[in-house]
């Protein structure tokens, strides 16, 4: 990888990089097809959970965001959502661990009145030269984060309706 590209483990903090993700389409209104939602959006801190979370603001929903420790780049995101359109809940944790989804879930629905839209979007990457370097535990920590907790997250979403 090259060096002026590199970052430690990811999620990175945006708020550090020198060549900061686009965020925001400025053409995009929205035309208010998520009026009255609730969602919450894993990742949502920074790159495309910020992404999502502006969009998904311009539609009309009240965000949720989820994030693991970048507190900068969340409380950024906050304030470019509640721009648009006012309400935006941070929460701070592990999205990799089920007692948390089911805190935030609860959280959400307590404070939001509801949850309607649930985005798994949080990662985690860890570089490396080649594939080889990878260790058992980064991998097993990539694909627990991306694939298994989205069953638990479905699980507590659906004991809200």
């Amino acid at each position: 990888m090259p060096q002026e590209h590199s970052q430690p483990n990811r999620p990175g903090h945006e708020s550090e990089m020198d060549r900061k993700p686009v965020s925001q389409d400025s053409k995009h209104r929205g035309s208010g097809k998520l009026e009255g939602k609730a969602a919450i959006i894993t990742g949502g801190d920074s790159g495309i959970g910020r992404a999502v979370a502006i969009a998904f603001a311009k539609e009309g929903a009240d965000i949720a965001i989820v994030y693991l420790n970048e507190h900068d780049d969340a409380e950024e995101t906050k304030r470019l959502v509640e721009e648009k359109r006012g309400r935006c809940l941070l929460i701070a944790g592990d999205a990799g661990g089920e007692e948390f989804c089911r805190k935030a879930v609860e959280q959400t629905v307590n404070e939001l009145g509801k949850l309607d839209v649930l985005v798994n979007n949080a990662a985690e990457q860890h570089p490396q030269e080649s594939i080889e370097d990878i260790t058992a535990e980064q991998l097993e920590r990539t694909f627990s984060l991306v694939q298994c907790k989205m069953s638990l997250k479905l699980k507590f979403v659906s004991n809200t309706r």
